[in-house]
């Protein structure tokens, strides 16, 4: 599978107006240095992250055609936003409104970043995110928040995405929560079951999370749950890091693997490729090549 490569232009932070947040978001931008008409990815960072991380993903999709914008939400390690902070039980609330807040500034971004003016097609809209961000993408998406009820959440989906990716996203909670998950965080009992945008969901199959009871099947939940068109990419030998999409270098990264990555580039590309463009083969070819390979890194389902 082959596709223009572009110079990317990569402008942080832009920062957008947010009265009532506590500060101002700050947001990195990566687009192609030329082309009109170009769909949009906005991405939600893991917990602690930034948008300063992902250089895999978003220099990828940006050279490649996607305008990536990457919010840093209040939980980023760079701002130091305390538990005792009276935003902190609100953080997962603020994340969708910052998602919701990057869309509705389109024309302050685009003004923000030099040549950027006039060539977004606002008509196609992604929505992407790693870990706690894959579970706050996941709401603009159709997902809802149980209460403590065990009742869904009001519905915060959001008619411009027109499609998602969601990279080792927490499954249900409730019995399926540790004791600590249960308790710090209540927030993490999302229900799929209204989830209908489509959505490619990235799992790894020795993702062992320490904020579930259950094994890394957890991670297949908005897959398996979820009505309409959806797809899973199941990773062989992948953590939470999926081989290291954070970026080089770090900590975090417990299973590093350059191959991982490059196959995570290419199927997150391609099925946004498609999603967004249906006459796009990209999805079909990539997955194609994923099951013929002889040393096969993953394999694809869909529904």
């Amino acid at each position: 599978m082959s596709t223009t490569i572009t110079p990317v232009v990569s402008l942080r932070p832009v920062v957008l107006p947010a009265p009532g947040r506590g500060e101002d978001l700050q947001v990195r931008v990566c687009a192609p240095a030329t082309g009109r008409d170009l769909p949009i990815i906005v991405f939600s960072h893991g917990f602690a992250s930034s948008m300063n991380e992902y250089e895999p993903l978003a220099g990828y999709w940006a050279a490649r055609g996607f305008v990536v914008i990457q919010p840093t939400h209040l939980d980023s390690a760079t701002l130091a936003v305390t538990p005792d902070d009276p935003r902190y039980p609100d953080i997962w609330r603020i994340r969708i409104a910052d998602l919701k807040r990057v869309l509705d500034e389109l024309d302050h971004i685009e003004a923000s970043v030099p040549g950027l003016a006039g060539r977004l097609d606002r008509t196609r809209i992604a929505v992407a995110g790693h870990s706690w961000g894959g579970q706050t993408a996941s709401t603009l998406l159709g997902a809802r928040v149980l209460d403590a009820g065990g009742f869904p959440g009001e519905d915060l989906s959001d008619p411009r995405i027109k499609a998602g990716v969601l990279l080792a996203t927490t499954g249900t909670g409730g019995a399926d929560l540790s004791p600590f998950a249960a308790e710090h965080f209540p927030f993490m009992s999302p229900d799929f079951a209204a989830m209908r945008t489509p959505a490619l969901i990235v799992a790894g199959d020795k993702d062992q999370s320490a904020l579930s009871v259950r094994g890394p099947d957890w991670f297949t939940d908005p897959y398996v749950l979820s009505p309409g068109r959806k797809s899973l990419l199941t990773l062989f030998g992948a953590e939470h890091s999926l081989g290291g999409i954070l970026g080089q270098g770090l900590t975090a990264t417990t299973d590093e693997s350059p191959e991982r990555v490059a196959l995570i580039q290419q199927l997150t590309w391609a099925y946004l490729r498609s999603a967004l463009y249906p006459a796009d083969p990209s999805w079909t070819d990539a997955s194609a090549e994923l099951v013929t390979g002889s040393h096969a890194l993953g394999r694809i389902e869909s529904k």
